[in-house]
C-alpha cells in the first residue's frame, strides 16, 4: 500500500503481521529491552520493513535507534518515516540528498475515539467539509483521515525542523477522487522552518480497513546550498 503513495526516489515496505520472533540487530535489542511485548513487536515490525526499504536503495544494514523524541534515527545519507497501527506497519525511505523529508502515517478506517479531539486538530472550515464528506461517502472516517495526513505532515516538519507542530496549525484539504491532500502551516517559519514548503501534496487511500497517508518533500537548489 504504502508503495503505491510515494514518488521516487522514495521507496516503501509494509505488512499487516507483526512477526512472532522478531529479529532486531543487537543495538535495537538494547533499546527496546525495556519495552513490553507487544510494543517490542511493533519496534521491530517497523524495522523489518525499514531494512528491506534500505535495501532497495543499496545501503548496508545497520541499526535504527530513536532519538531524544522518539523519532527513528536513520543511517548517514538517508531520510524516512515509520508508522504502524493495529494490523499494519510501513516504512518509507529516500536518499537525503534528493528528499529533504518524509511523512507517513496509518489509522484504523474508524471514527475517532474522542469526537471533541476534532476541536484540536481542526478548524471550522475543515469540520464543515469533515461533515459534508461523512454525509456523501460515509465509508471512509474523513475525520480520522484529515487526522492521518496531519499526522504524515507533522513527521516531516519534525524531521525536516526538529521543532514540534501543533496538529492544529496545519491546514488540511484532502480531494476524495483524486487521493491527493494539499497541506500548508498557519505557523509562521521563521529559523524553524525555513526549508519547510508553503505548501504541500500528498496522497492517500482507504483500503482494508485502513487510511494511509504519505508525502515528501523534495530538496530544493537552495537547500543544497544550506547543507
Amino acid at each position: 500500500m504504502i508503495e503505491e503513495l510515494l514518488d521516487r526516489p522514495a521507496v516503501g515496505s509494509d505488512g499487516f503481521h507483526a512477526p512472532e520472533h522478531p529479529s532486531l540487530l543487537p543495538e535495537e535489542e538494547i533499546a527496546s529491552s525495556s519495552m513490553s511485548r507487544e510494543r517490542r513487536l511493533k519496534f521491530a515490525a517497523v524495522r523489518t520493513c525499514a531494512r528491506e526499504g534500505l535495501r532497495r536503495l543499496g545501503v548496508s544494514t545497520a541499526p535504527i535507534l530513536r532519538g531524544p523524541s522518539g523519532e527513528p534515527v536513520w543511517p548517514s545519507g538517508i531520510v524516512g518515516s515509520m508508522t504502524h497501527c493495529t494490523g499494519y506497519h510501513a516504512a518509507a525511505v529516500a536518499p537525503s540528498d534528493e528528499v529533504a523529508a518524509i511523512g507517513i502515517d496509518a489509522e484504523a478506517n474508524r471514527p475517532l475515539r474522542y469526537r471533541e479531539m476534532l476541536g484540536l486538530i481542526t478548524t471550522a472550515e475543515e469540520r464543515a467539509w469533515i461533515a459534508e464528506m461523512e454525509s456523501a461517502y460515509p465509508e471512509v472516517s474523513w475525520a480520522r483521515l484529515v487526522f492521518t495526513a496531519k499526522e504524515s505532515v507533522f513527521k516531516a516538519w519534525f524531521s525536516l525542523t526538529r521543532h514540534r507542530l501543533g496538529l492544529g496549525e496545519i491546514l488540511v484539504h484532502v480531494d476524495p477522487l483524486s487521493g491527493e491532500f494539499h497541506a500548508r502551516t498557519s505557523t509562521p517559519h521563521g529559523s524553524a522552518g525555513d526549508a519547510f514548503p508553503n505548501r504541500l501534496t500528498g496522497r492517500w487511500m482507504a483500503r482494508d480497513g485502513l487510511l494511509v497517508a504519505a508525502l515528501s518533500i523534495r530538496r530544493s537548489a537552495r537547500m543544497h546550498e544550506e547543507v
